[in-house]
């Protein structure tokens, strides 16, 4: 009896079992668990806005649709308060409190798939304090000492300040450069020396991005005091610290100095260049490294420099990262009872940790290994890697699935292919899980492992040696324990695939061609294809067709031709004949015989001022030993590579060692060598690190040396600035000496721009236009070159001293007036400034005018009129301006007429055309009309004759051939008004008018445009009146005639009364037609001038 109960327990089993799997693997195919589109992000809401609310977000897809909840500092949050509300995954607080909202969010979302959690998310509150009420203090400073003023930022949240500094008002900033600093770490103003211009009221101006909020602070007073200025060496008061930075952020460093004069700012890296991806502002203050990498990590330095001295600054930047994945976990099925391990694998700088989450709960730490699956361990997992810069997070679902086998999906192939005396392998890959056990059969034979047969642990059988007694049915069998199945397929035997005819070795030179040659059998009912690689890659025809070609033309030949070899080429080549069932290889080498490959590992040893060792090691000589070496150099000058002088001069093909001489000391150097054999020269080698060669005295001294002029007691020395390849060593600048002619004791100063070739010595004892002789050299830290040739210069002359007579103003227009004036004596006068400016303008504003020597009068331009002006006149040379005359006060005409004459008639009368136009009266800020100017031009070209009437009206001659355009403008003292223009016709376009005329005329006398209805008489009348009046003034005769009859033929054209056809119903009345050309032609213009005669009406018009 009890074993009736297990039998029947055993049957239910596996017929219930096959079925609740395929109701678990049919909800899986269906849905999935939770998968974030969108997951919280830190959010910083200002303290002061006034919004209400703040929301953060979580989104996320899942089948069924997944359920949310939120969490504040890992503790549910109650979303039934009314302070919460909900959109979907959404969560918005209402009225946000810091004490209360503040912390860190995170979103949890389900279904019956499984938990996720999302990224943690913080909500911070931020906020900007005014600055205290108390005044600043002012600060006195002597002019040439260096100032720092203090911002002291009010309190805030979050840290991420810029700073500016206002000047006396808003919104008027400083603006920066060598000499003004504005720190972004503190937001002082650093000022390297003191000038009276820096005179004023200064406030610092803070701006919090976060919040979109800026507050300035009470103005600090900054009053410089006057003293003879004094030289300071460089003092670095803003220093960068040590900085930790985020592989791929963007880093700023900054540092600057005091000192008088400014000092220069350079930065270095520690015994390496600065990152690629550096860049220094114009004022050197501050070096950015953009997207800053782990080989960007080192010891910095900043050294600031005058010539009174220097100063140093070096702090360690640190790169790490932030966790990132290199591998992680994705959506996985296992077989129930099986093994799995997940990899999780994430870098960053510390090490990540890594743990995990199974549906939102901790699950274990570091790698997931799991053995037995069972359906309890599906769900949804999550695996985390953090370090102190960050968190990331890998969200996958793990699905657990059982079933019997089965071949449905992949079934056995019917028909298997096997090489005779070759290996097969016949596939069995049934689903199934757990994973089934497997057996063959050959026909009715059970199948177990023995020399040639061997079945694999995938299920896959094994045949070696293959021979004709294999051919027939393999069935496999798969079984676990949801149940059983099998799936069979047939195996027959081809014949084998062998290369009959296999390449050969071949030796050539480059240039030159070489064939491979390679022929096979195989069995005649399969496909053969040919397959060669080079060194193990296979090669692609279409794209290495200009090199590589094979022979298609004859079947079972595979001969590959290589044309223009090149050094590339060389290696082994294998020649592979292949069939859907085997295949077979033979291989052959191919050495190429060409120019030498680089030389490599090249070092630069021994460095001193004109000379460096380099050594080397030798490249391939592909096969031609290597005769010789040429070794290049390359400055940061140029970009073009040059041979260098070498030690020895040849360097045999034995050589790995050398000496280049002759180089430019404290240059920055790159050195590549190229090798040489018989059959040419070949690629040049990597270039070597970028060296310098150490410092020497300069040895070439300044050339062009002169000067003179200047200012007033002044003696101004000039020189060709030396280029940057003879500097030879740092702080490089100049020394000036200069002596009166004939002493003996020379004055010697110093430049330390190397840009700058000038320098001004300011004595004011120094008598004017006084003989000095000069000579100028070069100087660096590694000592002084020679002095150039001594030149000889005069000082300063003095300005002039006397004042121009006899100055008078004439007023020519409302816009123009002439100034003249008597010359003064002085010979050294070089020309003359006439200053000019409204009374109600400061004199400050006013505009200048400057004229040679040779110059007694000139024209002012542009004025204003009916304005009052100020001018006076001075004389001035290279020494200055001399005293001006006396000021004279003139007024400006009063503008001209603004109205343009209306012309309002254009008759021709013989040979003569009479225009007419109306008077034009001036307003009463404008000059009276004294007559009317009339140009009479060509029309196209702005020549022409020009009259002058006090009339009304002019006669000009008819033209002579095309038209003519007459301009006529009123003319007042204030000067000319403004135009107003008319075209008239020529002779030639006269005759072709009328010839128009005639015909439209005869048209219309002889009936052809008037209604059976309509009196003849009275359409004649009215177009005679038409005809007769006069023309706007807009429109020229010529336009005026041609469009009224070319309207006319057009309408005769259209309608169809030149044709043979029937008469088409014409409008009602002669006005009509009137009306219609009348508004065709002049858009209604002189239809309203005709008034009762041809009275316009639109209904009309309508017809």
């Amino acid at each position: 009896m009890a074993e009736q109960k297990i039998t029947i327990w055993f049957f239910i089993y596996h017929l219930i079992t096959p079925c609740f799997v395929y109701s678990l693997a049919e909800e899986g195919n269906k849905g999935y668990g939770p998968v974030f589109e969108e997951q919280p992000i830190d959010t910083i809401y200002p303290e002061e806005s006034s919004d209400g609310q703040v929301s953060m977000n979580c989104r996320a897809r899942a089948v069924p649709f997944p359920t949310y909840r939120w969490k504040l500092n890992n503790w549910d949050i109650d979303l039934t308060k009314e302070r919460y509300s909900m959109v979907g995954g959404r969560l918005v607080i209402n009225n946000p409190e810091k004490s209360r909202d503040a912390g860190k969010y995170v979103c949890v979302v389900s279904n019956i798939f499984g938990t996720v959690r999302s990224s943690e998310a913080t909500l911070s509150f931020g906020y900007l304090d005014p600055f205290p009420p108390e005044e600043r203090y002012e600060v006195k400073v002597r002019e040439g000492v260096g100032a720092v003023l203090l911002c002291e930022p009010p309190y805030h949240y979050p840290d991420d300040l810029s700073y500016r500094w206002l000047l006396n008002e808003f919104p008027v900033f400083i603006a920066l450069d060598k000499r003004r600093f504005v720190s972004q770490t503190n937001g002082n103003l650093y000022i390297a020396n003191v000038e009276a211009s820096d005179r004023g009221n200064y406030s610092c101006f803070v701006s919090s991005p976060s919040i979109t909020k800026s507050v300035f602070s009470k103005f600090i007073p900054l009053i410089p005091q006057s003293d003879r200025a004094k030289v300071y060496p460089a003092d670095i008061k803003v220093k960068f610290k040590d900085t930790y930075a985020l592989l791929g952020q963007n880093v700023t460093l900054e540092c600057f100095a005091l000192g008088n004069p400014v000092p220069e700012l350079r930065w270095s890296k520690y015994l390496e260049p600065l990152p690629a991806s550096a860049e220094i502002s114009m004022s050197g203050a501050v070096l950015k490294i953009f997207n800053i990498q782990y080989e960007d990590e080192g010891l910095y330095e900043c050294e600031a420099e005058n010539y009174k001295g220097k100063d140093k600054h070096q702090a360690r930047v640190y790169v790490q990262a932030a966790p990132e994945w290199v591998e992680h976990i994705n959506d996985t099925e296992r077989d129930i009872g099986s093994d799995l391990y997940w990899p999780c694998v994430a870098t960053g700088k510390p090490v990540p940790t890594i743990r995990w989450l199974k549906n939102g709960a901790s699950f274990r730490k570091g790698e997931l290994r799991m053995q037995s699956l069972t359906f309890d361990d599906a769900g949804m997992y999550q695996c985390i890697a953090e370090n102190m810069h960050g968190i990331i997070y890998a969200n996958a679902e793990l699905k657990i699935v059982a079933s019997p086998p089965t071949f449905e999906l992949n079934p056995m192939k019917k028909k298997i292919l096997a090489a005779k005396g070759g290996r097969v392998i016949i596939e069995c890959k049934p689903k199934a899980a757990p994973k089934p056990k497997f057996s063959w059969s050959k026909g009715t034979e059970l199948l177990v492992n023995g020399s040639r047969i061997r079945i694999w642990d995938d299920g896959s059988l094994e045949i070696i040696n293959v021979t004709k007694l294999d051919e027939g049915r393999y069935t496999c069998f798969a079984e676990n324990n949801r149940g059983k199945a099998n799936s069979t397929g047939v195996l027959e035997m081809t014949e084998a695939t062998r290369i009959t005819l296999a390449p050969l070795n071949v030796d050539v030179t480059v240039g030159e061609n070489a064939t491979m040659q390679c022929i096979a059998s195989h069995d005649p009912t399969l496909d053969l294809t040919f397959i060669w690689s080079l060194n193990g890659f296979v090669i692609d025809f279409e794209k290495e067709h200009e090199h590589y070609e094979r022979n298609v033309m004859i079947k079972s030949n595979g001969e590959l031709l290589i044309k223009n070899v090149q050094l590339r080429h060389a290696g082994r080549y294998m020649c592979t004949a292949q069939t859907i069932v085997d295949n077979s290889s033979a291989s052959a080498d191919l050495v190429v015989r060409g120019p030498p490959g680089p030389p490599g590992g090249i070092r630069v040893e021994e460095i001193r001022d004109t000379a460096v060792a380099l050594t080397w090691s030798r490249g391939t000589d592909n096969h031609s030993p290597i005769s010789k070496y040429t070794i290049q150099s390359k400055t940061f000058l140029s970009e073009e590579w040059k041979d260098a002088k070498t030690d020895p001069s040849d360097i045999e093909g034995n050589m790995e060692s050398a000496t280049v001489i002759d180089l430019i000391p404290w240059m920055e150097y790159e050195f590549r060598i190229i090798a040489t054999n018989t059959l040419g020269t070949g690629e040049p080698s990597m270039p070597s690190q970028r060296i310098r060669t150490e410092g020497a005295p300069p040895n070439v001294a300044p050339s062009d040396v002169g000067g003179g002029g200047g200012s007033n007691r002044e003696l101004t020395i000039t020189w060709m600035p030396l280029s940057r390849e003879y500097h030879y060593g740092n702080n490089f600048g100049y020394i000036v000496a200069f002596k009166p002619f004939g002493e003996k004791e020379w004055r010697r100063v110093t430049v330390t721009n190397p840009e700058i070739g000038r320098y001004v010595h300011k004595d004011e004892s120094m008598p004017p236009s006084t003989q000095y002789q000069v000579k100028v050299k070069a100087f660096n830290n590694k000592g002084d070159g020679p002095f150039s040739l001594t030149a000889v210069i005069y000082s300063a002359q003095d300005a002039p001293t006397e004042i121009p007579t006899d100055v008078s103003v004439k007023v020519l227009s409302s816009s123009e007036m002439s100034v003249s004036w008597h010359h003064v004596s002085d010979k050294s006068v070089e020309g003359y400034q006439i200053r000019y400016w409204a009374a109600h303008d400061k004199e400050a504003a006013a505009q200048r005018v400057q004229v040679s020597n040779q110059e007694y009068s000139t024209k002012l331009e542009n004025l204003k009129p009916n304005t009052r002006y100020h001018v006076d006149v001075s004389a001035f040379n290279s020494a200055g301006y001399g005293p001006p005359s006396s000021t004279i006060d003139v007024v400006t005409r009063k503008a001209p007429p603004s109205q343009r004459p209306r012309i309002i008639s254009s008759v021709r009368s013989g040979s003569r055309y009479i225009i007419t136009w109306d008077h034009v009266k001036a307003m009463s800020n404008e000059s009276a009309v004294e007559g009317y100017k009339v140009l009479y031009r060509p029309d196209g070209q702005h020549e022409g004759k020009l009259f002058s009437t006090g009339k009304h009206t002019i006669e000009v001659p008819v033209p002579s051939d095309g038209e003519y355009v007459v301009e006529v403008r009123a003319h007042s003292e204030g000067g000319d008004g403004e135009v107003a223009q008319i075209k008239i016709s020529g002779v030639n376009g006269e005759k072709q008018i009328g010839q128009r005329f005639q015909i439209a005329y005869m048209l219309i006398r002889n009936g052809q445009i008037l209604n059976k209805e309509c009196p003849q008489h009275q359409c004649v009348i009215q177009m005679d009146v038409f005809l007769l009046f006069t023309r706007p003034a807009e429109i020229s005769a010529v336009q005026f005639v041609y469009c009224l009859l070319d309207m006319v033929l057009l309408y005769l054209t259209f309608s169809g009364e030149l044709s043979s056809g029937p008469v088409p119903a014409a409008p009602q009345d002669c006005q009509h037609q009137l009306q219609a050309f009348l508004c065709l032609v002049f858009n209604s213009k002189l239809s309203s001038k005709l008034g009762p005669a041809l009275p316009i009406n639109h209904a009309g018009m309508k017809d």
